[in-house]
């Protein structure tokens, strides 16, 4: 705001589907013209559990609502890790599955805590779905006439 912006920095939980529709449906932010993503936990202090909920589910969700919401002209980011390309490719069929699953199914993929190592490949897997789920709902923000980046 003192550099000359309008700004209305809110605060919401990122895990929940009802706190981002509500944050959203609320009319607490009025009109979105710009989204900035920088929400997190950090893989050292956060259990799995949580870190697979904030940054693949609750960043799909979010990229989904606001995506509906999104003034024409607005434009999103969403801050991402270079940790995410730290782990091996993924096969084209992951990438897909990242990209495309319904954000209510992301959290039943073969991504649970019996299959994820720790904290850091939470990071780098959750990191990585980021990546491919901004490359795909970039095309439905671009119907909207907004951009979307990472």
């Amino acid at each position: 705001n003192e550099a000359g912006f309008d700004v209305t920095p809110v605060e919401m939980d990122l895990s929940s589907r009802s706190s981002i529709k509500a944050l959203i449906a609320g009319g607490k932010v009025g009109e979105i013209k710009m989204l900035v993503n920088a929400a997190g936990v950090s893989p050292s202090q956060a259990p799995i559990e949580a870190i697979l909920k904030v940054y693949l589910y609750g960043t799909a969700v979010l990229l989904e609502k606001v995506g509906r919401a999104i003034a024409p002209g607005g434009v999103g980011v969403t801050i991402s890790s270079q940790s995410c390309w730290r782990m091996p490719a993924l096969t084209a069929e992951q990438g897909e599955k990242l990209a495309t699953t319904p954000t209510e199914e992301l959290l039943s993929l073969d991504l649970q805590p019996e299959t994820i190592r720790d904290t850091l490949h939470a990071y780098q897997m959750a990191k990585r779905c980021n990546e491919k789920r901004i490359t795909a709902q970039a095309v439905e923000w671009g119907e909207r006439g907004a951009r979307l980046n990472d």
